[in-house]
């Protein structure tokens, strides 16, 4: 069993199946979960809202407005903070377009369908200080070789399967990648 800081050591609890963080003096128990990450696809008359990434991991590449959700707010309310923190957009949401599983960095993705909230403000949106700049791409104009992850990849497809009707059983991972191990060629 290797130490961990604050007298923490690696061991598997009674009545469980794996090694935890347990503190040596008081048996509390330090559960390590997967973070979620949540975003959403920002579409206007058929282009699609784009950042340019400031910041590491992926700096200079381009992703969708998304990241890590917050303690007290909804998958929904992080995906609008996000899209308003990276791009400088109000959005509404229409709906869940796909859940990932990326086991590889215990991260699962919830990504959504949106639209900027005042379609007439929509050319508004601005790179906000984790993003270089922000753009809006007709689907041939996208930068496929300069995407942040394969999650971005994998949810502009969903878009694009999920049409503008109603949404319907969210994306999953691809077959070829079913437990997000794959990272970016």
């Amino acid at each position: 069993m290797a130490s961990e800081p604050n007298n923490f050591v690696r061991r598997t609890p009674h009545g469980d199946t794996r090694d935890r963080l347990v503190c040596a003096d008081c048996g509390h128990i330090a559960y390590e979960n997967p973070k979620i990450v949540t975003g959403a696809v920002v579409a206007h008359a058929g282009r699609l809202l784009l950042c340019r990434r400031a910041i590491a991991p992926g700096q200079g590449k381009w992703t969708i407005p998304a990241g890590y959700m917050e303690l007290g707010e909804t998958v929904a309310e992080g995906a609008i903070r996000e899209a308003r923190e990276e791009a400088c957009a109000d959005i509404a949401i229409d709906g869940l377009l796909a859940c990932f599983s990326i086991s590889r960095i215990g991260q699962v993705q919830l990504f959504h369908r949106a639209t900027f909230a005042d379609p007439h403000a929509a050319r508004l949106h601005a790179a906000g200080d984790e993003t270089l700049e922000t753009a809006l791409f007709g689907w041939d104009e996208i930068p496929w070789s300069q995407l942040a992850f394969p999650t971005v990849r994998w949810v502009l497809h969903a878009w694009r399967a999920a049409g503008t009707g109603p949404i319907g059983a969210p994306a999953t991972n691809p077959a070829e990648d079913a437990r997000g191990q794959q990272p970016l060629p």
